[in-house]
């Protein structure tokens, strides 16, 4: 073969590797067959929707509360959004039957603070038939309540489902009585799950919320989210006040966790680490020698709790929960919540630079917390660079101020300006240590702060009123 005829064959055989490596994007033959399909509700309607109620409910009038619209609203009365929730002596929303004797779900503000409940129940051969009711059970922080009719209700029955199961993007259908229009249905998607920085009409709560995008509007509250094989995987909750297409629903396996106790002692009887937590900043997360701000940093151990007990002190930086990872601060109440009581369980820590694995045990969640108060005292030290200035705690300040012991120093004024007041510290806060080393006198701390570094952080631990917190600020 000659020269010219080996370039050529050269050229054709790499013309198509190049053709396709400078190709900019690529398209499906039209043939390809669709991922899915939009399915037929209409059987699924029919199976669930007999087993929906609607609940009437006779209120104590309340004070009607102020609010950002901004918010996230739990759904009030027919009508007219949560304002009536607070006013008005007239609620209505939803439920669905989990036992045909009329053992029912909803939520507990649905039934907050009623003097009767009356249940609509609508049979599949068109009856409809109204039954006097009574609350066996609520879990406010969870937003959930258990009720039974006064008379057996011979009512069809609502499956209830794996939540856990469900994904991001899955079919399904939200049934109730939006502005008392019952068995209403609509569908969309689960858009996202383990939403928990929720605080529905400024309620907060252990929520770990399914967000959906199909229809909910007032008085679905309580009513079933169900996925395609016909199963209860949450109870509609929530509505965020400023998005359309923006809903919430509980998950049903945390809902599940709960019946027993909300049938036998009326209460969910939550688990408690006994402590308390703030989150990580960046700032706070550097001073640990931490790579990020998961996790969450342990402020005060309560004294005798299961926490201190296992061994756990302030300072540390809990990693995960019962081998759950902790992605944000906010995990842990919930995680710690529904554990159990009386469970022993593993938790990570980070102390020292170092992971150790500690084991709690858990206790039942203490019916009132111990409260303490704090004022203001008097004098010694400043720092100018930090822009605050800081007194010993002599035993007459002591006295005057209630203050537990003469541990550390006390923060007497904070320039509004300076880096002190910036990083959130506040006249009579109470500096305890300085990245862990003990702070005994005025004199003392200055001399720690002297001996920073430029630009490096320094972790302060502070007593506020009852409550131990971290402060982060970088020594400029």
């Amino acid at each position: 073969m000659s020269k010219a005829h080996w370039v050529l064959a050269i050229f054709l055989l790499a013309a198509p590797a190049y053709a396709q490596s400078s190709k900019l994007f690529s398209e499906r033959a039209s043939s390809a067959a669709p991922l899915t399909q939009i399915p037929n509700f209409s059987a699924l309607a029919k199976q669930v929707t007999p087993a929906v109620v609607s609940i009437h409910v006779e209120q104590r009038a309340k004070l009607s509360r102020s609010r950002n619209p901004h918010d996230f609203w739990f759904f009030g009365p027919e009508g007219n959004g949560p304002q009536r929730e607070y006013g008005g002596a007239r609620g209505l929303g939803s439920g669905f039957v989990i036992r045909a004797d009329g053992l029912i779900l909803t939520n507990n503000h649905v039934v907050e603070e009623a003097e009767t409940i009356d249940i609509e129940l609508e049979y599949p051969n068109g009856t409809v038939k109204t039954l006097r009711a009574k609350v066996l059970g609520t879990a406010p922080e969870y937003d959930v309540a258990l009720i039974q009719t006064e008379e057996d209700a011979k009512a069809p029955i609502a499956y209830l489902g794996d939540s856990d199961a469900v994904d991001i993007g899955d079919w399904v259908m939200a049934v109730g009585n939006p502005f008392g229009l019952s068995h209403s249905v609509s569908t969309g998607i689960i858009s996202a799950k383990e939403r928990r920085d929720i605080a529905p009409s400024g309620r907060t709560g252990l929520y770990d919320f399914l967000q959906t995008d199909a229809s909910i509007n007032p008085g679905n509250s309580g009513g079933p989210l169900i996925n395609m094989r016909g199963e209860v995987i949450g109870i509609n909750s929530a509505v965020n006040a400023q998005g359309s297409g923006i809903g919430f629903a509980i998950p049903m396996n945390m809902v599940k966790a709960m019946l027993p106790d909300l049938q036998s002692k009326g209460k969910y009887s939550r688990s408690w680490i006994g402590i308390r937590i703030q989150s990580l900043t960046p700032e706070l997360a550097q001073s640990y020698g931490l790579p990020g701000t998961a996790g969450a940093l342990v402020a005060e151990t309560v004294s005798g709790g299961p926490a201190q007990v296992a061994g756990i002190k302030d300072g540390d930086v809990l990693l995960s929960f019962n081998g759950q990872e902790l992605r944000r601060s906010t995990d842990l109440p919930l995680f710690a919540s529904m554990a159990g009581v009386g469970r022993e369980v593993p938790v990570k820590v980070w102390r020292g630079g170092k992971e150790l694995t500690l084991k709690v045990k858990l206790a039942a969640f203490p019916d009132e917390k111990v409260q303490a108060s704090a004022n203001e005292g008097p004098h010694e030290g400043t720092s100018a660079q930090l822009g605050l200035t800081v007194n010993d705690i002599t035993p007459q300040v002591q006295k005057e101020l209630e203050l537990a012991s003469a541990k550390g120093v006390l923060v007497k004024n904070v320039d509004p300006s300076g880096l002190a007041a910036r990083s959130g510290l506040r006249p009579a806060d109470v500096i305890l240590s300085l990245n862990s080393e003990e702070v005994t006198s005025a004199k003392g701390f200055a001399t720690l702060t002297k001996a920073l570094k430029p630009g490096s952080v320094m972790r302060l631990q502070v007593q506020r009123g009852d409550a131990k917190i971290y402060v982060a600020l970088r020594q400029p």
